[in-house]
């Protein structure tokens, strides 16, 4: 059979569409494998909320996700079919996303009966932060962070949209910003509150309330990078030391080759003489 051009041109093309997929359930897998181990080793539930970019798409474009309803009703469903005494390990790995869904969790997650840790390999921001709160125990690396949890409005902060409204007379202040102040003021009650409903189960309500206004009052950027040492200085049940399998387990959720500037070699170990 004779191939001309044209019909190499197809073949590598589909070859080059279908990459994506084969690697996609080639990870898929391994990372069944590898939470499977965790599962027995821990004797838990995981459950993990992973964002990272990863080719999906027909060509292998990367695409970003952030904590959605789609996520909310996912984990809800498989907290729901984990026996209530049962131990769950959530891993988080997410730059946040809706408040809506966060909370959704937040609340699943602090309703088990059952102890529920969450595990934050490199880092749970903002929406990820709301969700770390409701667990029994946070288990961070020594390098992982959390985040404030203030909500953005428009992609502003809340808290400086009310400032700015309070930093001049009303009637010299622009009428669109006085409706995002008059918004933002409710979506910092409503983020407080939420904040504190999943808190006081385990710390007591005044605590809880100081902890709430401290991250989502508007005290750091939005980006804030908490520590492990800052996070437990408030309060939070943060035990650091990350374990290895979870580390692993990382591995397996890649980011596309072609978006990353970071390359290293594995260490080569002197030999010894013989």
């Amino acid at each position: 059979m004779a191939f001309d051009i044209s019909t190499l041109f197809l073949l590598m093309f589909a070859l080059m569409a279908l990459q994506p997929f084969i690697l996609g359930r080639w990870f898929a897998m391994q990372r069944a494998q590898a939470i499977r181990a965790i599962e027995q080793k821990r004797k838990s539930r995981v459950i993990t909320m992973i964002h990272r970019q990863e080719t999906r798409s027909l060509l292998g474009f990367a695409q970003s996700r952030y904590i959605d309803l789609e996520d909310a009703q996912t984990i809800i469903a498989a907290i729901k079919e984990t026996p209530p005494d049962h131990p769950i390990d959530l891993i988080l790995h997410t730059p946040g996303g809706l408040v809506l869904a966060a909370m959704q969790i937040a609340r699943a997650v602090e309703a088990h009966k059952g102890k529920v840790t969450v595990l934050v390999p490199v880092y749970a921001m903002s929406g990820g932060t709301l969700i770390a709160l409701a667990a029994d125990e946070i288990v961070m690396g020594e390098f992982s962070v959390l985040g404030p949890i203030d909500p953005q409005i428009s992609g502003l902060p809340a808290a400086s949209i009310v400032k700015a409204r309070d930093s001049k007379p009303v009637e010299n202040v622009f009428d669109l910003t006085l409706v995002l102040a008059d918004v933002s003021e409710k979506a910092l009650e409503q983020v407080k509150r939420g904040a504190v409903e999943i808190l006081t189960p385990r710390i007591d309500a005044e605590k809880a309330r100081a902890l709430a206004e401290k991250l989502a009052g508007g005290h750091w950027t939005h980006d804030y990078a908490l520590t492990p040492e800052e996070a437990s200085a408030l309060g939070l049940p943060v035990k650091v030391g990350m374990p290895q399998e979870v580390l692993n387990l990382m591995k397996l959720y890649p980011q596309p080759v072609q978006r990353t500037g970071v390359e290293y070699l594995p260490v080569e170990l002197p030999r010894g003489k013989g």
